[in-house]
């Protein structure tokens, strides 16, 4: 049973437009982009009208490579739960990990979105006014503002398919090595090439003195750390499902209960969130935080019942643990297991998800140094 909310936006992530039914959001940082790439393009020869479009044209072309993967995962029954737009370029949430021949074709969706844009703008733009020397484009103008464009994707192309992890090129590189290698080793690779090439990319900014090619390299790590971490949590949940990993000894709330009664349940408790009941039926699901933020605004003889989170997270006890991992490993992120009766079996949070994903961890280890 998969969950019956809609999931929760990235953190950080503001506004949602949806696109072929795929909610896509702004990341605050990718806003402060847009803002400083107008405010910077303002020049002599070119009109801030034609430096607006500019920009705006660059961040429908991601959005267009992001929509590339989506359509190209859906034909495989991979649902995108969003799409958030960073400043080095957009990230399309899967609801589950495509496999190796699937993820090959998902992943050059994208950059060929971009080639066809940028070479059939190049085209469009010679058949018009001829083909523009590179010396022509290196000052921005209104009349090569086509042009542009179509550099900007042809480039967006080429520096997505550089064979790093977590760009399209290392997802690529994954899925290739994964024909032949264990999906954890091909991983690994490609995570540590995602790693390295942002180490170069970081001294190269930094002797060169580009900040942005620095800003760019920071990103491209973090990314990469990010992937290889989730991809090795898939891996090790790979053939349990979500009873596997459920915490079972835990205390509930009455919905009759106040902020006072859960307030000091959590003080008793290493408990931070709690199923509220109505006799033997759930009806909600009360945090750390919607407790203070109702402490707060209601004082603590406000009801629970009020400040709980009716549209939960439900799980069946029998779905495959990497098929959720997206839903439960996020810092804070808590879902209710219930069976088909809609009766409370357990719940997963990220803490105790990170614990288990640690002990299988350490039961491999020690599995693999038996047999050596």
């Amino acid at each position: 049973m998969a969950s019956e909310e809609k999931p929760k936006a990235f953190p950080g992530s503001i506004g949602t437009v949806r696109i072929f039914g795929v909610p896509v959001r702004l990341h605050f940082t990718f806003v402060l982009l847009l803002v400083f790439l107008v405010f910077i393009g303002v020049g002599q020869r070119q009109s801030g009208a034609s430096t607006a479009l500019y920009v705006l044209a660059l961040f429908a072309s991601v959005l267009l490579h992001e929509l590339g993967h989506t359509l190209v995962a859906r034909r495989y029954g991979i649902k995108t739960i969003e799409i958030v737009m960073f400043p080095i370029g957009g990230v399309s949430r899967p609801e589950r990990a495509p496999k190796a021949r699937e993820e090959l074709w998902v992943a050059l969706a994208g950059p060929m979105v971009n080639l066809i844009l940028g070479v059939g703008l190049l085209a469009w733009s010679a058949g018009q006014q001829g083909f523009l020397a590179l010396e022509q484009l290196r000052e921005p103008t209104d009349a090569n503002l086509a042009e542009r464009i179509a550099l900007g994707n042809l480039v967006l192309c080429l520096f997505n398919l550089l064979p790093a992890y977590p760009m399209d090129g290392g997802r690529i590189l994954r899925s290739l090595l994964a024909l032949r290698r264990t999906e954890e080793e091909a991983t690994r690779i490609a995570a540590g090439a995602g790693q390295g090439l942002a180490i170069l990319m970081g001294l190269a900014g930094l002797l060169w003195g580009n900040f942005m090619l620095m800003f760019v390299a920071l990103f491209v790590y973090l990314g990469a750390a990010q992937e290889g971490s989730a991809a090795r949590g898939r891996i090790l949940s790979t053939g349990y499902t979500v009873r596997a990993a459920m915490i079972t000894d835990f205390r509930t709330l009455q919905h009759g209960d106040t902020i006072r009664d859960a307030g000091n349940l959590l003080l008793a408790t290493s408990q931070h969130d709690f199923p509220v009941m109505h006799g033997e039926t759930v009806i909600g699901l009360l945090s750390r935080s919607r407790l203070v933020r109702a402490m707060l605004t209601d004082g603590p003889e406000g009801y629970v019942a009020g400040a709980m989170d009716r549209e939960f997270v439900r799980l069946s006890p029998e779905t495959p643990l990497t098929e959720v991992l997206p839903q439960v490993s996020a810092p804070g992120a808590c879902a209710l297991v219930m069976d088909s009766n809609d009766r409370l079996l357990g719940m997963v949070t990220s803490e105790n998800v990170s614990e288990f994903l640690l002990l299988r961890q350490v039961s491999l280890a020690q599995a693999k140094q038996h047999i050596s």
